[in-house]
């Protein structure tokens, strides 16, 4: 938003929500969400956001590692509505991904029951509405998966566990956390679910210990702050060991001319004193620093993974890629107006979702190579694109960030490890500073401006996965593409069968599902 001076005013806000870690051995978990329009006061201003269950940000949820979640949803909107859920892998499962390239909005109205496993994870993530610019006004929630008894995490149980939703909104925000004792240790996951900016996260007086980043386990290296960039999710461990005051929680914009600030209060139970002066100021537009903090966040490889194996049991240095695909950004016009594109194609939505229209055959809604796997260099032009991909194959991206923004991108259904990030022009020479031993696996990414991110990934997961810019804005005007991992076989092993209660529309209207 822009005041009337043509300034940018967005600002920060962010909502803290008390949980207790469950442990349950039963396999199902139902909820049933109802998703109207409310007024929200999400600054202090009264403003038409998006509950579910009356509630802003929405339920989180709380699971166990492979329990089986059966999400009804009832869309009481005037418009069609589509969750998707970000970080989690759907295995064998992009039907219930949750984006318009696999699944039909449901309509105003209606309802449709999401059938999702968390198959093999743990860790934070989040759910938010994936239909045009729905996301900007709420319909968003928490999502934390704990590992079950025989899979002990790498840190005692805290004595909190505290889930931190950050997003871009429209004015200042001052929030009372909690009250803390002394001595304790408390966990806090933090995602940043806005649309356009990187945030710096700290708390003041405290250090922050990081053990987990979107499902994996962390060697656990202290940080003063923490940036966390589009898309993403960190877990810290704070221990309440300073004097008995009150502490200011600061957010503050990233990379942007203007710094954006907001606080929140951390309250000692035996504190009778208030927070006082300005809060304590934060990195801004520094580069290096930032990607020196993004190299030292690494794979605890002594950490059991949800199966239950030792994360470092998986040695993915030790396996040379099949194939390089090169995926450059740029910010394009198109018939006089601005759009974003990969590798020089601005994608637009087909008037059938992909993944239907690939069950079906039907014709003519996409073609697989409708993308190139490199940058091209041409001119930018609109398309439906797919790119075609090999079931069990093991490829490298090269995300290629040639603008002066920082760039954030996502992979649906998939954890990757991020191998490498550098400035400058990417090479096969780039690879020889390559960390191919313990380096993060997460879903989503950062692109330093003028720079390039390296990543590899083991394609074990058949579907229709969308690859899009973690930036709403751009995702919105063309950054994305489908990868079509495809398996001939057309088994159950590798892929669920199209579920008995697929809503079915554009071409696919009218068309009989097989039954489970």
């Amino acid at each position: 938003m822009r005041d009337n001076n043509g300034v940018l005013c967005s600002l920060f806000f962010f909502f803290f929500f008390i949980v207790s870690c469950v442990y349950a051995e039963d396999p199902y978990r139902f909820f049933t969400w109802k998703v109207t329009y409310g007024d929200i006061y999400p600054l202090g201003v009264k403003q038409q956001g998006i509950l579910i269950n009356g509630q802003f940000p929405g339920p989180k949820i709380d699971t166990v590692t492979n329990d089986n979640l059966i999400i009804s949803v009832y869309n009481y909107l005037r418009e069609p509505f589509l969750i998707s859920w970000n970080g989690l892998q759907q295995r064998r499962n992009s039907w219930q991904d949750g984006v318009y390239g696999t699944n039909c909005p449901i309509p105003p109205g209606k309802n449709f029951t999401y059938n999702l496993q968390v198959k093999d994870q743990i860790g934070s993530f989040f759910y938010y509405p994936s239909l045009g610019f729905q996301k900007a006004a709420g319909g968003f929630g928490g999502i934390s998966i704990y590992s079950r008894a025989k899979i002990p995490v790498p840190f005692p149980p805290p004595a909190g566990d505290h889930t931190v939703l950050v997003g871009d909104w429209f004015k200042r925000s001052h929030r009372f956390l909690s009250i803390f004792p002394q001595r304790y240790t408390y966990r806090f996951r933090i995602s940043n679910v806005g649309l356009t900016t990187s945030i710096n996260f700290r708390i003041h007086g405290h250090t922050m210990k990081l053990v987990e980043v979107e499902g994996s386990h962390t060697l656990q290296s202290t940080y003063s702050s923490l940036d966390i960039h589009l898309g993403q999710s960190y877990s810290v461990l704070v221990t309440a060991n300073q004097r008995s005051f009150d502490y200011y929680i600061v957010v503050s914009s990233r990379f942007t001319s203007k710094v954006l600030t907001s606080t929140a209060i951390l309250h000692y139970t035996n504190s009778y004193e208030r927070v006082y002066g300005l809060p304590p100021g934060g990195p801004t537009t520094q580069i290096d620093s930032s990607l020196q903090q993004a190299r030292s966040i690494r794979w605890n490889l002594t950490a059991s993974g949800p199966r239950p194996n030792p994360q470092g049991s998986y040695h993915y240095g030790m396996i040379k890629p099949d194939r390089t695909i090169r995926l450059a950004n740029s910010a394009p016009i198109i018939n006089g107006k601005q759009r974003y594109a990969v590798n020089s194609v601005s994608f637009t939505p087909a008037d059938t979702p992909l993944k239907l229209a690939d069950y079906f055959n039907i014709p003519n809604v996409f073609y697989v190579g409708s993308i190139a796997d490199h940058p091209t260099g041409g001119g930018a032009y609109l398309q439906t694109s797919v790119m075609h991909a090999d079931f069990r194959s093991f490829i490298e991206i090269v995300f290629e960030n040639w603008e002066d923004s920082v760039q954030s991108w996502h992979i649906d259904g998939y954890s990757f490890f991020v191998v490498g990030m550098d400035g400058g022009q990417w090479s096969s020479s780039s690879r020889l500073h390559y960390n191919l031993r313990d380096t993060i696996a997460r879903s989503t990414v950062q692109v330093y401006p003028k720079s390039w991110t390296a990543i590899y990934m083991a394609l074990d997961n058949v579907g229709m996965w969308n690859i899009r810019s973690a930036n709403w804005a751009r995702q919105y005007l063309g950054q994305q593409f489908y990868l079509r991992v495809y398996s001939p076989a057309h088994s159950w092993r590798d892929e669920y069968p199209i579920p008995r209660n697929a809503l079915l529309c554009g071409r696919a209207a009218g068309r009989h599902t097989r039954p489970l």
